[in-house]
């Protein structure tokens, strides 16, 4: 694709790496075929192609609105235009480009403004989080009956964690909300790797992986938190523990890109580089150990009949699609058949709470698929899609390992 950048957008950070983005898109339209809001909606603005041709039209010095913003806005980044891409283009890293652009260019109405702030000093907060959520709960009885189906229900208590005591050694992000929405999610992943001669050792002054803040266009707040992380990290990395271990795609697929966001970083870069080489999604860490020796022995456990849900972040993002689902088979659990498993299940981080609407719509054609097998429950790897599919009070949602961890003797 030809471009001609305005002078003004020369300027930015990111020129160069726009414009070779731009440049690599051949606009064959492939990338609509597996769009999720193109599907809905029908709308080429809609759709990756279209939203290439407005960021290229505002990086080329053309005006731009409010108009522009919502369609950038619907976009799920789900990234499924990528693994359908024939000439490889890295929309998201455009995408991101043109929306911190747009945000400066275009201002906000005030309650999206405020919906967003608010979202920011809430969701990379566990504490705050934890609290409100709580109140939500407490509350539930007392709200109208639509917002109180809003508010997710309580969760099975974490289970005890195995104090350290192997040689080797992984760290592992505990996540902003699954602490609160899904307590025992990274317990369960700390026992199955105990069993498995692994231990898990703390970093408490690890935090928010940084992605909600930067998606929702506060970049610098979300590269300062990657940032704290690396320094929460680094001593750990140094006494040789083997690999970040997430059990939410979706905080994996970011943390994988820090050696990217901060490859201009010269106090980062490197360090940045390696965390994102030590960065494992726990099906890479689980695919790569004598699955053996977890003696899988609960006929109860594996007579489920069981529907995975591939969060777009672990199969486009992380290029991990079909790595649970061998893991479970191998383990002997019974999975059903899911059709179209590449599409988004609409949650895509704020995105259940910035486009309800949309996110509504892709979840309850996303569970019409996960359902057709009449599964007894639905697992995922990424506690957005979990906590978004399960709030439909349809099938059961829960996280994979949970599964696996409750099956062991």
């Amino acid at each position: 694709m030809q471009t001609n950048l305005s002078d003004a957008a020369k300027t930015l950070a990111r020129a160069d790496e726009a414009e070779q983005i731009l440049r690599a898109c051949v606009h064959c339209g492939f990338c609509n075929a597996t769009c999720p809001t193109y599907q809905l909606l029908g709308n080429e603005l809609d759709g990756p192609r279209g939203r290439i041709y407005l960021i290229k039209q505002m990086l080329e010095g053309e005006p731009v609105t409010r108009k522009t913003q919502l369609h950038l806005d619907r976009c799920l980044t789900c990234r499924n235009c990528e693994t359908t891409c024939p000439s490889g283009v890295t929309y998201h890293a455009l995408l991101d480009i043109g929306r911190a652009e747009l945000e400066r260019r275009v201002e906000r109405p005030l309650s999206e403004r405020l919906l967003r702030e608010g979202l920011r000093r809430v969701i990379p907060h566990p504490a705050v989080f934890d609290a409100l959520l709580k109140t939500g709960r407490a509350m539930r009885p007392f709200l109208p009956a639509a917002l109180g189906r809003k508010i997710p229900k309580q969760s099975a208590p974490a289970k005890t964690r195995p104090a350290p005591r192997h040689p080797r050694t992984m760290l592992m992000l505990e996540g902003c909300v699954q602490p609160a929405l899904s307590p025992n999610t990274n317990a369960a992943a700390a026992r199955v790797l105990d069993r498995l001669g692994v231990s898990i050792v703390n970093a408490g002054q690890a935090g928010c992986c940084g992605a909600t803040d930067y998606h929702l266009n506060a970049q610098e707040a979300g590269l300062a938190r990657a940032r704290r992380n690396i320094d929460a990290w680094w001593p750990a990395i140094e006494a040789g523990a083997e690999a970040i271990v997430q059990t939410a795609s979706g905080c994996g697929a970011f943390i994988k890109e820090y050696g990217d966001l901060l490859r201009g970083d010269p106090r980062y870069a490197s360090k940045a580089q390696r965390v994102s080489e030590l960065a494992r999604d726990l099906v890479e860490v689980l695919a790569n150990e004598p699955l053996g020796q977890l003696q899988v022995n609960s006929p109860e456990q594996t007579r489920q009949r069981i529907a995975f849900h591939c969060p777009c972040t672990l199969q486009h993002a992380q290029k991990l699609g079909g790595a649970v689902e061998a893991i479970l088979q191998r383990l002997g659990f019974d999975l059903t058949a899911v059709p179209d498993a590449h599409l988004c299940c609409g949650s895509a981080g704020t995105y259940s709470i910035t486009q309800p609407e949309l996110a509504q719509r892709l979840r309850e054609n996303r569970l019409d698929a996960l359902e057709s097998g009449k599964p007894d429950v639905i697992v995922t790897a990424n506690i957005g899609c979990q906590t978004h599919l399960d709030g439909a009070g349809r099938t059961p949602v829960r996280h994979w390992i949970e599964l696996v961890e409750a099956s062991l003797p």
